[in-house]
């Protein structure tokens, strides 16, 4: 490997973040003559990971802004041509690459079972597959994280969940777990560059080194309150809990607003706490709880008189499946002749099924009962049945109302409605086979 600049060149175009047979493809089809084919390929998971009942898809509004900026400029196109990837023809093709196809997906926050057609990519081959890798970093990541966010949400019960995962978490990656996080209902996140990029509440106040920084707990707190007022969260176990909530109340009063615990027997503590701010006379004083949470825990505390959750190392990773594990495959495509094909892979364990897909959530009484996936021509969906894909890109142009930070309060509010549909069984932690099965049709 050569030496590698220390020279920032700014934000790089995102068709560099992919894999080197993307490129090498299209080069063998460009010279094979069907790189202009017109192709689908789609995006879905063969199964969920093991024991959910459901999925949460996202990611949609993250790379339709990387495909804003899917480009190759001239030092990316200098390295193609240094390293021999692809021949000058292809990178010539490269130099005036823009998606002109369609995209058409399920709308972010929506609930997914296996083989939901979360996104389907209609352009030349060429166009559709030189996306693969992007795609599938930014829907696998996302998505994993939002299934994760979701059931956290489902398990707090109408309590807030705040998202602080970032210290765990690729830079990048915090923001995207973020965003992620408050399309599946968490009411604020600790990380500045989410809230400055997509207008999501931020929160935070301190931490025990705060509190080791000053002579004593009640002079931190001092120090807290001064800054920030009494609607301020101070953290009472850096030493020991029943004197931090006296030194909290001491310094605060009635109108402290929360007291965090971080450490110790949550479910237990929280009583305690609970116990002694009412016998202080701060009844209205709440309870943040953070520690390495995930939805078992959260659930677990239920019980509790917690106020809110603090999530992160688990929120950020998945909570035990850090990939959703989608795959891009290519369905359906024309021949020389113009006529389409459908194409599957028949790999023993990887098996897609081919064709151009259609998918709704069939309903009964408010609640969904199936997924249902039509090949082949569009139907005409009736009543009982929720069309599920919507149109992103028209022609190459990106539809703006699915980017930026009223995309995620849209998302967040589609979620809240998809998820009450679903079946109680949903609502279940505890391993299970999918809420509602995956029907397929032709038509």
């Amino acid at each position: 490997m050569g030496p590698v600049s220390n020279t920032h060149r700014g934000v790089s175009p995102t068709s560099f973040f992919t894999d080197h047979y993307e490129l090498t493809m299209v080069d063998a089809a460009r010279k094979a003559g069907t790189a202009d084919h017109k192709a689908v390929f789609e995006l879905f998971a063969r199964r969920m990971p093991s024991g959910r009942r459901y999925g949460v898809s996202a990611g949609q509004g993250r790379f339709l802004e990387g495909l804003s900026d899917f480009r190759f400029d001239d030092e990316h196109l200098g390295f193609l041509s240094d390293h021999n990837v692809v021949s000058e023809d292809t990178i010539n093709w490269l130099a005036n690459y823009t998606f002109t196809g369609d995209i058409y997906a399920y709308a972010e926050g929506e609930p997914y079972f296996p083989n939901s057609p979360l996104m389907q990519v209609e352009s030349t081959f060429a166009e559709a597959v030189i996306l693969e890798t992007y795609l599938l970093s930014v829907h696998n990541y996302d998505t994993a994280v939002a299934s994760a966010g979701s059931r956290m949400t489902m398990a707090a019960g109408g309590r807030a969940c705040i998202e602080m995962g970032s210290r765990r978490a690729h830079e990048e990656a915090a923001v995207a777990a973020a965003r992620a996080a408050a399309i599946t209902g968490f009411t604020s996140t600790s990380n500045l560059a989410a809230g400055l990029r997509y207008g999501i509440n931020t929160a935070g106040t301190s931490a025990h080194s705060f509190t080791l920084l000053h002579d004593d707990e009640k002079t931190a707190f001092q120090a807290q309150v001064e800054t920030m007022g009494r609607d301020t969260t101070l953290l009472i176990d850096t030493f020991d809990i029943e004197a931090g909530v006296r030194n909290a109340v001491d310094v605060a009063g009635s109108e402290l607003a929360f007291v965090r615990i971080d450490s110790g027997d949550l479910l237990e503590e929280a009583h305690n706490v609970r116990r002694l701010l009412d016998d202080l006379g701060n009844t209205n004083t709440g309870i943040v709880v953070t520690s390495d949470l995930d939805e078992y825990a959260i659930a677990a505390l239920r019980s509790a008189p917690v106020d809110a959750y603090g999530v992160g190392t688990q929120l950020v990773t998945g909570s035990g499946a850090p990939t959703a594990s989608l795959v891009y495959k290519l369905t359906t495509r024309q021949d020389r002749n113009g006529n389409w094909i459908d194409v599957q892979k028949q790999a023993e364990g990887k098996t897609s099924r081919g064709g151009r897909k259609f998918a709704a959530r069939r309903m009964d009484s408010g609640v969904a009962t199936a997924e249902v996936v039509i090949a082949g021509q569009k139907p005409q969906w009736d009543a009982n049945h929720r069309p599920l894909q919507v149109k992103v890109v028209d022609g190459g142009e990106i539809q703006t109302q699915y980017i930026g930070s009223t995309a995620v309060e849209r998302a967040a509010a589609h979620h809240k409605q998809a998820v009450s549909e679903l079946p109680r069984a949903a609502r279940r932690l505890q391993d299970g086979e999918p809420a509602i099965p995956t029907v397929f049709e032709l038509h």
